[in-house]
């Protein structure tokens, strides 16, 4: 169960992206392990990360980085929270206007960008005290030419997504499990 409707967010994403692990582990222990989960500790997206946001400390938790312009904060809850970012992510240099909050993410149409929205949930799994982490990721263009830019961009990244997309969510469970 999404912590809201994605939908009211972004409803018709040209990628989405979508990563679930299952702990061994109640739903507030596998939330508090997630937000405990650093740069660091995802390497390869670390590096990535790290390479599109300069100044991003690996030893900052994931959760943070998620609460900091770049992004800002479109709603968060008990075990969730949805943040949102706009621009131009395709482009070398970091270009990324900031955004005031949901209202502003919502109405953003500035021609040749995109909004680009990040969830992170835990919701109940089926087995006695297993809980899921959910991330989902989707990207929205503004316009015609924003969509041809993502359409480029997703061609060369979509392979090593799968390789580095749940990399952090593995952290979080296999620490929640161990605790």
């Amino acid at each position: 169960m999404a912590p809201a409707d994605l939908d009211l967010w972004l409803p018709d994403p040209q990628v989405r992206i979508h990563h679930r692990r299952v702990a061994l582990a109640d739903p507030r222990r596998l939330w508090e392990a997630a937000g405990e989960v650093r740069i660091r500790d995802a390497p390869r997206l670390g590096r990535i990360v790290r390479w599109r946001i300069p100044g991003t400390s690996a030893d900052e938790p994931f959760r943070e980085l998620f609460q900091r312009y770049p992004f800002t904060v479109l709603t968060e809850g008990e075990h969730s929270l949805v943040s949102g970012l706009c621009g131009r992510i395709w482009t070398v240099h970091r270009d990324y206007p900031r955004i005031a909050g949901p209202e502003e993410f919502l109405g953003w149409a500035q021609p040749g960008t995109v909004r680009v929205l990040f969830a992170h949930w835990v919701e109940p799994a089926a087995g006695e005290s297993a809980a899921a982490l959910v991330s989902e990721a989707r990207v929205q263009p503004v316009d015609r030419r924003a969509r041809l830019r993502m359409r480029a961009l997703w061609t060369l990244v979509a392979r090593f997504e799968r390789l580095i997309g749940g990399e952090a969510l593995q952290v979080a469970v296999r620490r929640a499990a161990g605790a």
